[in-house]
């Protein structure tokens, strides 16, 4: 699906971001924009009244095809912070489930004068091709943000993991990050991967069971360790991820239980990575399976404060795509 679509889709003739697809290919010019702008943003979440009006008249549509209360709250929050309408569309009571057709749903929403979507879609590629269709129907004033498609991309939440990371270590060049888990199916670790690369981390560790690691990862510049401790060791930042059982086919693992054993971090795990080291997580965290929960509300944990990034870091996204 991919492959047949214009090489960068993401960016106009001026290099200037109209859609946020993917990290893969964005100049490290944009993702610094992006963050920058998602530092303004952050301190009008302290104040009395949270709203700025640059989104004003604007309307955006939610149009998730997979379940996400964090990632649709968070953008819904985003959204209504910059003053614009939102719509949530339930896709399990709409036409899609009466037979209608991804591109005729959009079509109908640009006719109710749709500016922006954030789809999240169980099929790899489904935003570009919206984006595509856009392009062939001489709509490209609507922006399309990708929240999420099958096992491809996650693009805000690469970006918002990127902002923690710089809040707390103030930089990247020097850091050993190690992503931990189940990368196989995980749209969130090909991000983090790709934005890490463009940033200029020093080592990117991919940790995790060979049944749950992509066959090509190391192409993409990480350093495989199927061995935790190996994995963690003096790392400045963990990335764990879930195990998504509704992404697997077969059995790739025995049982939660040895999971845990062999790859769950415990204070005894993350002893073995720098004392200053950061612990994140995308969620919705499986206590017990990949952490446990002494880590998980540990004072190294970053998990919520990642959460509240990423409502700034999802305006800031909104926010330049609309010309701001």
């Amino acid at each position: 699906m991919l492959s047949s679509l214009h090489k960068n889709p993401q960016l106009n003739t001026n290099g200037e971001l109209t859609h946020l697809l993917s990290i893969h290919g964005l100049p490290v010019e944009i993702l610094t924009q992006i963050l920058d702008t998602a530092s303004s943003f952050l301190k009008v979440s302290d104040r009395d009244v949270k709203k700025v009006p640059l989104l004003r008249g604007k309307s955006v549509f939610n149009v998730f095809f997979e379940n996400s209360t964090r990632t649709r709250t968070t953008f819904e929050i985003a959204a209504k912070r910059l003053s614009a309408d939102v719509i949530n569309l339930d896709v399990t009571r709409s036409s899609t489930a009466k037979g209608e057709t991804l591109l005729d749903t959009v079509d109908n929403l640009v006719a109710m004068h749709a500016d922006m979507f954030v789809v999240r879609h169980a099929a790899s590629g489904a935003p570009y091709l919206i984006v595509d269709h856009l392009r062939r129907v001489g709509r490209t004033d609507v922006h399309v943000v990708n929240a999420g498609d099958g096992r491809h991309s996650h693009p805000t939440q690469g970006l918002l993991d990127m902002y923690t990371i710089r809040h707390y270590k103030k930089g990247f060049t020097n850091l050993t990050v190690a992503i931990v888990g189940d990368i196989l199916h995980s749209r969130v670790a090909r991000s983090d991967i790709h934005a890490l690369k463009t940033l200029g981390v020093a080592q990117i560790r991919a940790v995790g069971p060979q049944t749950l690691m992509p066959a090509d990862v190391e192409k993409m510049g990480v350093r495989v360790c199927n061995d935790l401790q190996e994995g963690l060791r003096d790392c400045d930042v963990v990335i764990m991820l879930r195990l998504q059982n509704e992404r697997m086919n077969g059995v790739l693992l025995p049982s939660a239980r040895e999971y845990f054993s062999s790859y769950g971090l415990t204070p005894e795990t993350l002893a073995l990575a720098k004392d200053d080291a950061i612990v994140m997580h995308p969620g919705p965290m499986n206590r017990g399976v990949e952490i446990d929960s002494e880590v998980a509300d540990g004072p190294q944990a970053v998990i919520l404060p990642q959460v509240t990034f990423g409502i700034a870091v999802r305006m800031a996204v909104m926010s330049i795509l609309a010309g701001n």
